[in-house]
């Protein structure tokens, strides 16, 4: 099954991304990380994220691909590991973090080529984690107006590409579709 976790900040959608692998995807398990370091938090983060990815021996439940970009190449490299096999289950992590890197890098132009792509792409069995960013206040800047247009955007696109919709609050998912 395909799923959009959506929600605020730190609301629990890379954990419950987690849980629905473990418990749904075969043991072919991939991990698509979208952030990149650029500061010590970050740093911090990310290790939290690549602990959290380990079984209960150590050793990790998920072969994780690093790729802030090219989402599209990251799934069907990822299919490609496993010819001929079951198809790997993939989570992505996380859209916002890919629609920024788009933004930074000047790839804006590129965003909706590489998104559908990436949904063509996409196994039966996906998680993707995303934020619900629009519930706050209306930026002052026309940079974070653009950013959050073109995340509310890409939602949209994989929302109705998904079989299911989980919003999360405070670590509990509610059904959305």
């Amino acid at each position: 099954m395909r799923y959009l976790l959506t929600g605020a900040v730190k609301a629990g959608k890379s954990h419950r991304a987690l849980q629905i692998a473990r418990a749904e995807f075969p043991l072919n398990r991939i991990f698509i990380a979208t952030a990149e370091i650029f500061d010590s938090e970050m740093e911090e983060r990310i290790a939290k994220h690549r602990a959290e990815r380990k079984g209960p021996d150590g050793s990790d439940d998920f072969i994780t691909i690093e790729e802030p970009i090219e989402l599209d190449k990251a799934v069907t490299d990822a299919l490609a590991r496993f010819p001929g096999e079951e198809k790997p289950g993939i989570i992505i992590d996380c859209i916002p973090m890919w629609v920024n890197n788009m933004l930074y890098h000047d790839r804006e132009a590129d965003l909706y080529k590489i998104l559908e792509k990436t949904i063509t792409a996409l196994p039966e069995d996906t998680v993707i984690v995303t934020n619900e960013i629009g519930w706050g206040n209306i930026p002052y800047d026309e940079l974070s107006r653009r950013y959050n247009r073109l995340v509310a955007e890409v939602n949209i696109r994989l929302a109705a590409a998904v079989d299911r919709v989980e919003l999360l609050v405070t670590g509990i998912p509610v059904r959305i579709k």
